[in-house]
């Protein structure tokens, strides 16, 4: 059995879980998110594709329903002993399945939590779901509820959270070997994923963001290669993960020289790093993390190429995207705790100019602040 974590702490996850469950008055949950079922069972797949539902319920009973693919993966990976296989068949609907189970555990007429918002419940099976259960028990929207008990990472956590930044170090060292005029995008993606992949890492929740020159403003994924030219700037969004758990990074590269504004955007984006930091505080709401952001950003005049927000949790996730709750923004109302890891991005894109610059690294919210899980520094380095 593959189990990253010792029996007793999953089972004090489950515990937690059931605690919460009872101060909201619920008599089960109903778990769509891979997340959810990783943290609780160590459950690992990508399964969740399809209709997929882990229930535990207050009394401590936990039971997996799943397609016949997951039926061994579930018992390799987790400590779940109930498994329950729904077969695929032109008009099935495993959701009724799933009532039948809820109705041997003895939950008619009882109020269940529901992870909603689920990558793992579209909305053909969230109505699939709620058309099972009508009438049979109550449902009430739980997406929360696993999140906020993970939000905040146990020693053994921040072990794998540690060995991601590393990892993210190494594929960073990876680039910087790699980025130069006239380099292939494809090679340095290469380079850096392998390094990660050496490392006894994973694939990360989403892919690794690159794009060199105007592409440089752009912070999601596309399709397409390119070579870099004499005088260039390239920006790369990436994470290490180890275990599932993520610690992101992301940089600019000018290549042949850096442009003055270049040095000005980085001048800037820097110093708001500097200040997210010191606003990231244990007791302090992180709302105040974005305001940082935006008040440095706007006193340099950037408020025009700056973003709405400026990083979000970092922890288990699955594909697809490594993002996990909560995030900075202005008014986020959640209270910061030491245990908690968050990506910092210092994004700044210039439409006008086509020049972007965009320093970032995780860090782990100690009793006092914060501190990086990175070996690198956010200078300003050109290729």
């Amino acid at each position: 059995m593959a189990l990253h974590f010792e029996r007793q702490e999953l089972a004090n996850r489950r515990a937690r879980t059931i605690e919460k469950l009872e101060k909201k008055g619920l008599d089960g949950l109903l778990m769509f998110r891979q997340e959810s079922m990783f943290y609780l069972t160590g459950y690992d797949t990508f399964g969740y594709v399809f209709f997929q539902c882990l229930y535990l319920g207050v009394d401590g009973r936990v039971a997996l329903i799943t397609r016949a693919p997951d039926l061994r993966q579930a018992q390799h990976t987790s400590d779940i002993e109930d498994i329950r296989i729904w077969v695929d068949g032109p008009n099935v609907n495993p959701a009724f399945q799933l009532r039948d189970m809820l109705a041997e555990f003895g939950c008619s007429g009882k109020k269940l939590g529901v992870e909603y918002e689920a990558y793992g419940l579209t909305a053909a099976n969230g109505k699939k779901l709620e058309t099972a259960l009508d009438g049979f028990c109550s449902l009430e929207d739980a997406s929360g509820l696993v999140s906020e008990l993970r939000v905040v990472k146990s020693a053994a956590e921040l072990d794998y959270i540690r060995k991601a930044a590393e990892l993210a170090d190494d594929a960073w060292d990876a680039a910087l070997d790699t980025v130069h005029a006239g380099a292939f995008e494809g090679d340095i993606l290469a380079a850096m994923q392998g390094a990660i992949f050496s490392g006894g890492g994973d694939y990360p929740g989403n892919e690794f963001i690159i794009g060199a020159g105007r592409d440089a403003l752009l912070c999601r994924y596309f399709t397409g290669r390119k070579h870099i030219g004499e005088t260039d700037q390239i920006t790369l969004e990436w994470a290490g993960a180890y275990r599932h758990y993520h610690a992101a990074m992301m940089r600019t590269i000018p290549v042949g020289k850096a442009l003055p504004r270049h040095i000005e955007m980085h001048k800037v984006a820097t110093d708001a790093l500097v200040a997210c930091r010191e606003a990231l505080r244990p007791g302090e709401p992180i709302g105040k993390v974005f305001d940082a952001y935006a008040r440095v950003c706007d006193q340099a005049g950037m408020q025009a190429h700056r973003l709405n927000a400026c990083g979000y949790s970092m922890g288990t996730t699955f594909a697809p995207n490594w993002m996990d709750w909560p995030m900075f923004y202005h008014g986020n109302p959640v209270i910061a705790e030491p245990g908690m890891v968050f990506f910092l991005h210092m994004i700044l894109m210039d439409s006008e100019t086509g020049i972007a610059m965009c320093p970032g690294h995780s860090v782990i919210v100690t009793e006092t602040g914060n501190e990086s899980v990175s070996r690198h520094s956010v200078d300003l380095i050109t290729r």
